[in-house]
């Protein structure tokens, strides 16, 4: 780290702790050559995902899309807002963890059915119905049917 005052770059770090919830660290620093101490932050660097639509278009995977889908298909469900963030928060984690920076938005439909599936069976077939588009009631029995031959 180049010293702000003499620019040496040999330092030393005299205090480290975490700042914003883990999300930082704060060093405290002392220059090797004119002694002066100086502060540097150090910061996760996020690679965004990034969500390739039916069209072909593509956005910055967000989350709050996620949550408020899987929200209104849990509404006036028994399902609480903790389980919700939980499941939305292992989906983004899964996101960022593989390697691929692009994901299709069906892949992420699919990962929040499966959430859903667990959570709540109504919740599901209300996402996935929106989700899958059926298009009459044929579709969305034949989900039905697979949903209870499953159990």
């Amino acid at each position: 780290m180049k010293c702000p005052f003499c620019a040496c770059e040999e330092s030393k770090v005299i205090d480290s702790r975490p700042t914003d919830e883990g999300e930082r660290i704060r060093r405290r620093r002392e220059c090797t050559s004119c002694g002066k101490r100086f502060t540097t932050y150090e910061i996760i660097e996020s690679v965004p995902v990034i969500v390739v639509k039916k069209d072909r278009s593509r956005e910055v995977f967000d989350r709050n899309k996620l949550f408020s889908g899987m929200l209104r298909a849990c509404e006036k469900r028994p399902v609480s807002l903790d389980a919700i963030e939980l499941a939305v928060d292992e989906i983004e984690n899964s996101l960022q963890n593989s390697l691929d920076r692009e994901v299709t938005s069906q892949r992420i439909g699919e990962l929040a059915m499966e959430k859903l599936k667990s959570l709540d069976e109504v919740a599901y077939v209300r996402f996935a119905s929106v989700y899958r588009q059926f298009k009459d009631i044929n579709t969305f029995m034949e989900e039905l049917a697979k949903l209870l031959s499953e159990k």
